[in-house]
């Protein structure tokens, strides 16, 4: 049983997916769109991922503020996460990832990823911290 992690953005996803035995989580890609309400191609994608890795569950990433208070881009991921359980039939878990961009980000910098090429991995970085915090917890 796989499990997919997302991290949604205003113009990205970044995707993870678990080992088949649901213990660790693996950076698959980042999907890029040109408009933020131009989901199509991007949950057409993440079918075709869901098909591929043979998914049964989907973690998306919940961005709550600190105080824990739903903001506009954690409704606009309760959106997503409620089109995907329409448009694949699969469980959605809504996950909170509080601070898992900056957790991303600072993993880059000890890598020593340059500033500029860091974009390009950042979203699906943070996939992987939100889809393992949530593999973890059912350990």
């Amino acid at each position: 049983m796989r499990i997919m992690g997302l991290d949604y953005g205003s113009k990205t996803v970044g995707v993870a997916m678990s080992d088949p035995l649901g213990i660790t989580a693996q950076a698959v890609e980042t999907i890029w769109r040109k408009e933020e309400n131009k989901l199509r191609k991007t949950c057409a994608h993440i079918e075709e991922l869901i098909r591929e890795y043979e998914v049964e569950r989907i973690v998306l990433g919940l961005p709550k503020h600190m105080n824990n208070d739903i903001g506009e881009r954690a409704k606009k991921a309760l959106e997503f996460g409620e089109m995907l359980r329409r448009r694949t039939g699969l469980e959605v878990v809504m996950w909170d990832e509080r601070l898992t961009t900056v957790e991303a980000e600072r993993t880059l910098i000890e890598n020593k990823v340059r500033r500029e090429n860091r974009k390009q991995y950042i979203d699906k970085i943070a996939a992987v911290f939100i889809l393992q915090g949530y593999l973890d917890s059912k350990r």
